[in-house]
């Protein structure tokens, strides 16, 4: 029997095809090693079922998106959370994970977690301004959750951030049946320590499909993920209204005279931290040799 299903979990060679049957454990064809296709968590795919319940993945679907580090694929929502507590979140990775987001179709959410130890009017105000959804939330008293819920309804969504800033703290406010294993600071390096080790999705009351992530925290930039620097200035939301209106046709935005996007810094239209952001990423970019993409 076929039937179409979303791999949901992936370990040892096993991958793990929610279907309207139930769940079935499948092996990959060897026509996927052969096109050197690797099956993520996310995808959708066609499978052949056996009567024991198990089966192989015959088919991955076309991906809206994908992420090599962690594997996953078909995010339509990113949960980028970060703290104004320790460990307080470095606002360019915060951005980079924002800018990656956008190049590949998928909403941007800022989620600023610890709000019961400081609630980050700055970070709030700074993404509030840029045009990234931004939610103030905490994962001890419960704050935000509804409104996090809500927004989430009926959409595939992946958490990412830095060690230590909440993720899994999360995850058990807005689903306590799922008890993901929770992570305690390291008092003397300010930091948290790695407890989720695999991609696994998660479906939710409210129709919402949630991703554990466990990589974003470092986001190694991989081939999939890079992005080219003419288009940087299109994943920054708030750069929009302003691109076409330099004096001089590609306008890097960096040092050419006449930047309609320096001024609106200068102005204060546009948050300097982000600008700040865009032109690191930007020189990086620069960095990239065209082989490297080949």
């Amino acid at each position: 029997m076929i039937e179409k299903g979303r791999i949901i979990k992936g370990i040892g060679g096993f991958y793990y095809v929610s279907t309207p049957s139930g769940i079935a454990q499948c092996n990959a064809r060897g026509k996927f090693r052969l096109k050197k296709l690797t099956p993520m968590v996310g995808d959708e795919v066609k499978i052949e079922l056996h009567e024991n319940g198990n089966g192989y993945l015959l088919e991955i679907l076309p991906r809206r998106n994908w992420f090599v580090r962690p594997p996953v694929s078909n995010i339509e929502i990113m949960l980028i959370i970060a703290s104004a507590a320790p460990p307080v979140t470095d606002r360019f990775l915060v951005d980079r994970m924002c800018a990656v987001a956008v190049n590949k179709g998928i909403e941007p959410v800022v989620v600023i977690n610890k709000c019961d130890l400081d609630m980050g009017e700055a970070l709030f105000e700074t993404y509030r301004m840029s045009g990234v959804r931004c939610i103030q939330a905490s994962a001890v008293t419960g704050y935000g959750k509804d409104e996090l819920l809500e927004m989430m309804k009926g959409h595939i969504v992946a958490l990412s951030g830095n060690s230590g800033v909440g993720k899994s703290s999360l995850l058990n406010m807005l689903a306590p049946g799922i008890r993901a294993e929770v992570g305690t600071i390291n008092e003397k390096l300010g930091r948290g320590r790695h407890t989720t080790r695999h991609v696994e999705l998660f479906m939710l009351s409210n129709g919402a499909v949630i991703a554990d992530t466990p990589g974003f925290s470092s986001f190694d930039t991989e081939e999939a993920d890079i992005i080219l620097k003419e288009d940087i200035q299109y994943a920054f939301p708030e750069f929009e209204q302003y691109i076409g209106k330099c004096r001089f046709v590609g306008c890097s935005h960096i040092k050419d005279k006449g930047c309609a996007v320096r001024e609106a810094v200068e102005t204060g239209h546009i948050a300097r931290s982000r600008y700040e952001s865009y032109v690191q990423m930007y020189e990086k970019a620069k960095e990239i040799k065209e082989w490297e993409l080949e």
